[in-house]
C-alpha cells in the first residue's frame, strides 16, 4: 500500500476515544502512570568479572571500537526480556569484556517511561526489549542516539533495525498458528485472512488486543491489506472466537490441547517451551498440537515475523560498553544463544538452528520492514477494538 495512501487513511484514527486507546495499552501516545514503578521492576548485578583471573584464554576478548580496554567498566542495562536463560548472554559478554552488568528489569513500557523520568543525568546505557513496535515507541519518545557501527549494519538485515542506527534487531520469532492434531487438518489451513473464514467459527483462540504482538501483526496487515481489508478481516476473525481473549501465547496453546479451541495464534517458541518442558501436562499440551507456518502458497507475502531488539539510551554513561554489548549480540556466540535459551531465531544469516527450532523446518517469511509495526500501531489497536477484539 503507498506511503500516501497510509498517512490519508491514518485520518480515521479520529473516530475513536483516544482514552480508550490508551486504556488498552497501544504503544503510540500517552504517559504511563510512574507510581509504583520501582516495584515493578528489579535491579541486579549479574556476574562481576574475575579481577584474579581477567578474561579466559578461551574467549575472544571484546574491545571497544577504539581498541581500549572495557574491563573495569560497568553497562546499565534495562530489559523487558524476561527469560531467565538471558542470563547467559550476560555472563558471557562479562566474561569477555570485563564489564559489570547492572540489570535492571520491568515491563517494556514502564522501562521507557523510567528513562523519561529519569531525564539527563539517567543512569541507562542499553534498553533491551521485545517487538519492533516498542523499538519504535523508544525512539519516538527520544530514548535513543543513533550509533554508527560496521558490525551492526554488516550482520543485521536492513528490514531488522532502524536506518538511522537508533535500534537493532537481535533475534526473530514467527507469529504461526497452534492447531488441534486430532481435530484440523492441516491442509485446511492456509493464510492469516482465511482464520476470518466463517468455516472457523468458534475455532480461534488468540491473546486480547492489548498485546502488542498482536498489534504488530494487524500493523503489518495493514500494509498488506489496507484499512478497510483489515478491518473487515478483524471482524471476521473476532465472529470466530472461541471465547474472549485471556491470557498469554502458552494459555492459548494449552487451551487448544484442552478443547476450547481448535487453532491458536502463538509466537513459535511458546510452542517449543512446552514441547521441551520438563512437566508432563505441557509435555503433552504441546504433543496434541502441532504449529503451521502461514502465508507460505506461491505468490504469498510469507510468515509474520517480529524482533526482539535494542538500543544505546541518548544519555548513556557507557557509551563505549554500550555499543561493545550490541555488537555482542550479533556475534555468533550470542546468536547461538538466542536459539538455545529461547528456540529464537538468529537475524543473522548461517548461524546454526537449535535442535528444535531447526525441527519446525525452513518458511518463507514476510521481508516486510519492522518498522511498519510501530508507524502501524495505534491504527492497528483502533481497529482491533472497532472489530469488538478485546
Amino acid at each position: 500500500m503507498g506511503e500516501s495512501r497510509v498517512r490519508s487513511e491514518r485520518s480515521f484514527a479520529n473516530s475513536l476515544n483516544r482514552r480508550q486507546l490508551l486504556r488498552r495499552g497501544g504503544i503510540a501516545g500517552g504517559a504511563i502512570a510512574l507510581a509504583g514503578l520501582a516495584g515493578h521492576g528489579s535491579a541486579r548485578a549479574t556476574t562481576e568479572p574475575d579481577e584474579a583471573t581477567g578474561t579466559p584464554e578461551a574467549l575472544t576478548p571484546i574491545v571497544s571500537r577504539s581498541g581500549a580496554d572495557l574491563s573495569g567498566q560497568e553497562l546499565n542495562l534495562y530489559s523487558s526480556r524476561h527469560y531467565d536463560t538471558d542470563q547467559e548472554f550476560y555472563d558471557d559478554f562479562t566474561a569477555r569484556s570485563g564489564v559489570k552488568i547492572n540489570l535492571i528489569e520491568a515491563d517494556a513500557d514502564q522501562l521507557i517511561e523510567r528513562i523519561k523520568s529519569e531525564g539527563d543525568a539517567g543512569p541507562a546505557d542499553v534498553l533491551l526489549t521485545v517487538d519492533a513496535g516498542r523499538l519504535w515507541r523508544a525512539q519516538d519518545a527520544g530514548i535513543f542516539q543513533p550509533i554508527k557501527s560496521d558490525v551492526l549494519e554488516q550482520r543485521v538485515p536492513s528490514a531488522l533495525r532502524d536506518p538511522d542506527g537508533n535500534w537493532f534487531g537481535f533475534s526473530r520469532r514467527a507469529r504461526v498458528f497452534a492447531y488441534a492434531k486430532d481435530r484440523v487438518d492441516p491442509a485446511t489451513l492456509s493464510t492469516y485472512e482465511d482464520l476470518a473464514d466463517p468455516k472457523w467459527q468458534g475455532k480461534i483462540l488468540v491473546r486480547s488486543s492489548s498485546n502488542v504482538y498482536n498489534q504488530s501483526l494487524v500493523g503489518a496487515l495493514i500494509e498488506a491489506l489496507g484499512l478497510d481489508g483489515t478491518q473487515k478481516w478483524a471482524e471476521g476473525l473476532v465472529a470466530n472466537f472461541a471465547r474472549d481473549p485471556q491470557g498469554g501465547d502458552i494459555d492459548q496453546i494449552t487451551a487448544v490441547a484442552a478443547g476450547e479451541g481448535d487453532i491458536a495464534i502463538t509466537n513459535h517458541y511458546y510452542y517449543l517451551r512446552l514441547l521441551n518442558s520438563t512437566d508432563d501436562a505441557q509435555r503433552k499440551a504441546a504433543e496434541a498440537t502441532a504449529l503451521f507456518f502461514p502465508n507460505q502458497g506461491e505468490g504469498q507475502r510469507g510468515t509474520h515475523v517480529n524482533i526482539s531488539g535494542g538500543g544505546v539510551v541518548r544519555t548513556a554513561p557507557h557509551p563505549d560498553a554500550a555499543i561493545a554489548f550490541l555488537e555482542y549480540m550479533v556475534s555468533d556466540e550470542a546468536q547461538e544463544l538466542f536459539g538455545k535459551g529461547n528456540y529464537e531465531y538468529p537475524v543473522v544469516e548461517g548461524i546454526p538452528l537449535e535442535a528444535s527450532v531447526q525441527a519446525l523446518g525452513s518458511f518463507i517469511a514476510d521481508p516486510i520492514d519492522v518498522r511498519v509495526f510501530g508507524e502501524n500501531n495505534e491504527l492497528a489497536l483502533l481497529l482491533m477494538l472497532r472489530a469488538g477484539w478485546n
